[in-house]
């Protein structure tokens, strides 16, 4: 029914960004999802564009119109969340970041920001003319509602993946097929959990209990959660998450995860992107049990809280005394970005029985091998604020976990500096008592 239409839009990927202009804003790519075929045909473009803005964030592959241009006179990266590519182009100037709450995201788009063209990948199209967007659902819609022109490129590796709504575009609303043919997606390896991050899990893995639903955020410490589970005696969990990764497919395979006790999606598992191995993309592929979503659907903290018992594990930098947490700089360094961490630690203290939990290394080592403490008096100048004192939970290091929930200052440093490392108890002590937030005692 579509297949004449299909013919009449597919134009090779040179053609394709020819309707891309000077100071126009692409929406480009997302995590495991940056149109190859289009970059390159993007970057041979490089001397007749200027001032192109591109939109994506938490790439894991190159991207070849950044590489192609050392100035930044033609191509800008604006980044929603910095991945460690991206994280070397702020350094050198040609990069920026997008301070962002996930959950409103789509909103942004709809209301608030210029999108010119939506040039994204996608999986090859169905019978009724949908294209999935894969492994990256998020905010691709929202995007294509405002944008004057939309390309996709086909890739035939890219998991054809079910959803809610919002996780397919029409070919009505395509103005431009690219055929990218057999591209692969990047592999995103599982950070390898140290014994660290061992010690920190084993102290969250007995507040979970059977039914709960689990968010994940990234890292070595959430990666060793799931292997824990994974192994537990649990049963019955469900999963209402961000992003999708490896743990849970372990989790899903050693018989955990059921959904059955979900409010929301019964028996579902719902994200809105994914990146990770092929053994995780393999597992996305037309199932039935897994739901794609928007991000104003999967963070909105309204909407995730009414699953009882949702956990959220997520990772930080560092905390000060009174609770504030940064997991998105190091000073003024962006690291990364706020992504959906803050939206997981509202909706999983407004869950029923729900829990969160921030969990961090209680040190750190400079490039000089000097340790310091991840837990400090005052957040370091510059740091930004991911999470306010206020919607703190569970905070925990290897030396156990505390809930900074209705305490006051004093109490506050007082449980922070006890989860602290040994060697910097004295000094936190000190610096409690120069902010007044120590509580002398007879």
């Amino acid at each position: 029914m579509y297949e004449q239409e299909y013919r009449n839009k597919c134009v090779s990927a040179d053609e394709a960004v020819k309707i891309i202009r000077s100071g126009d804003w692409i929406e480009f790519a997302w995590a495991a999802s940056v149109p190859g075929l289009l970059d390159e045909a993007l970057a041979k473009r490089k001397d007749e564009l200027h001032d192109v803005n591109l939109r994506g964030g938490v790439i894991i592959s190159p991207l070849a119109c950044m590489d192609c241009d050392p100035t930044g006179e033609h191509f800008t990266w604006n980044s929603w969340h910095l991945g460690g590519r991206e994280r070397k182009l702020v350094q050198k100037g040609l990069a920026y970041y997008i301070p962002l709450k996930y959950s409103e995201l789509p909103r942004y788009l709809r209301e608030n920001v210029k999108t010119d063209v939506v040039a994204i990948q996608v999986a090859p199209m169905d019978e009724h003319g949908y294209f999935s967007f894969g492994v990256s659902v998020s905010h691709y819609a929202a995007a294509i509602d405002r944008a004057r022109a939309v390309i996709v490129e086909v890739n035939e590796d890219m998991p054809r993946t079910q959803g809610g709504y919002d996780h397919v575009v029409h070919i009505s609303k395509v103005d431009y097929i690219v055929e990218g043919g057999h591209r692969g997606l990047p592999i995103l390896p599982s950070a390898p959990a140290s014994d660290l991050d061992r010690q920190i899990a084993e102290f969250v893995l007995p507040e979970i209990t059977d039914g709960a639903c689990i968010q994940l955020g990234i890292g070595g410490m959430p990666n060793a959660l799931g292997q824990m589970i994974a192994a537990s005696d649990l049963k019955d969990l469900g999963i209402h998450t961000e992003m999708f990764v490896d743990g849970f497919v372990d989790m899903v395979e050693a018989g955990k995860v059921t959904g059955m006790r979900k409010q929301l999606d019964r028996g579902k598992i719902v994200y809105a992107f994914a990146a990770g191995t092929q053994k995780m993309y393999d597992f996305l592929h037309n199932n039935p049990s897994l739901a794609g979503y928007p991000v104003d659907y999967t963070n909105h903290p309204f909407i995730a809280s009414q699953n009882n018992q949702l956990i959220s594990i997520n990772s930080a930098l560092e905390i000060d005394l009174t609770g504030q947490v940064c997991s998105e700089s190091a000073g003024a360094n962006m690291i990364s970005g706020a992504g959906g961490q803050l939206d997981f630690v509202e909706a999983a203290y407004n869950s029923k029985d729900g829990k969160s939990f921030i969990c961090l290394p209680s040190t750190y080592n400079d490039k000089n091998g000097q340790a310091h403490s991840r837990i400090k008096g005052l957040m370091t100048h510059g740091s930004a604020i991911t999470d306010t004192r206020p919607t703190v939970q569970y905070v925990v290091t290897e030396y156990g976990k505390v809930n900074l929930k209705g305490l006051p200052t004093w109490q506050r440093a007082e449980a922070l500096i006890s989860i602290a490392h040994p060697d910097f108890r004295d000094e936190l002590i000190e610096e409690a008592q120069k902010l007044k937030i120590w509580r002398k005692r007879a």
